[in-house]
């Protein structure tokens, strides 16, 4: 998934296991007029990544903070990790509809900001 500047999704692709990740270089390709997308080092390509593809080590970008938090607001809230679905469009399914409740129950109080003007990300409070 690709997160903007404040945490939301802009954009996500699935595929099997067994893919390389280099295989999500177009997705990244796609935000190349609009932003820069952050990527662990197994998203590089030997050639071709794309112009807006930063690669960076664990530890040397904070604002890689921000996705390990969407991760674990999608894991402890919506139970993502309990996935079991038989059928791959069902699980690219569920996938879909999760990751846009997550966009509207981050935003759903509005854009709370704090005093360095980041936003504060929270969706415990629809935990059950």
């Amino acid at each position: 998934m690709v997160l903007n500047q404040w945490g939301f999704v802009s954009g996500w692709m699935a595929t099997a296991a067994n893919v390389h990740d280099n295989h999500f270089q177009p997705m990244v390709a796609q935000f190349a007029d609009e932003r820069a997308v952050l990527t662990a080092g197994s998203f590089h390509a030997q050639a071709g990544d794309p112009p807006n593809m930063k690669v960076c080590a664990r530890g040397v970008w904070n604002e890689r903070m921000v996705v390990e938090t969407v991760l674990s607001m999608l894991t402890t809230v919506c139970h993502f990790k309990k996935v079991g679905h038989r059928v791959w469009s069902y699980c690219a399914a569920r996938l879909a509809y999760t990751l846009a409740v997550f966009n509207l129950l981050a935003q759903w109080d509005g854009l709370q900001l704090d005093e360095a003007d980041a936003v504060c990300l929270s969706i415990a409070e629809f935990s059950l």
